[in-house]
C-alpha cells in the first residue's frame, strides 16, 4: 500500500510540474515581438535574407542584414535596428 501512495504521489507531482511548464512556455509565446536586424549572431539568425534562404545561416555577428525576433521595444537598446542595413545596426 506505501509504494501505491509513492506511485501516485509521484504522478500528482508530475502532473503538477508539467501544468506549470505549459502555462510558463504560453506566456512566453505571447509576449509581443519584432525583428531586429544587425544584432544576431553567426549561425543564430531567424529567417532568410537575400544572401541566404535559411535560419541559422548568418556568416558573421551582428550583420545588417540579418535578423532574429526581441521582445518588443528592446531592439534599438540592443544596437539593432527595426529596418535592414538600418541606422542603428552594427556594422
Amino acid at each position: 500500500m506505501k509504494s501505491s501512495r509513492l506511485l501516485i504521489g509521484s504522478a500528482l507531482a508530475g502532473l503538477v510540474a508539467a501544468t506549470l511548464a505549459a502555462q510558463a512556455s504560453a506566456a512566453e509565446k505571447a509576449a509581443p515581438t519584432e525583428k531586429c536586424y544587425g544584432v544576431a549572431k553567426a549561425g543564430q539568425n531567424d529567417c532568410g535574407t537575400a544572401r541566404h534562404s535559411c535560419a541559422g545561416k548568418a556568416m558573421s555577428d551582428n550583420d545588417p542584414a540579418d535578423w532574429k525576433y526581441v521582445p518588443k521595444g528592446t531592439c534599438e537598446k540592443a544596437g539593432g535596428s527595426l529596418a535592414p542595413g538600418g541606422k542603428g545596426a552594427r556594422k
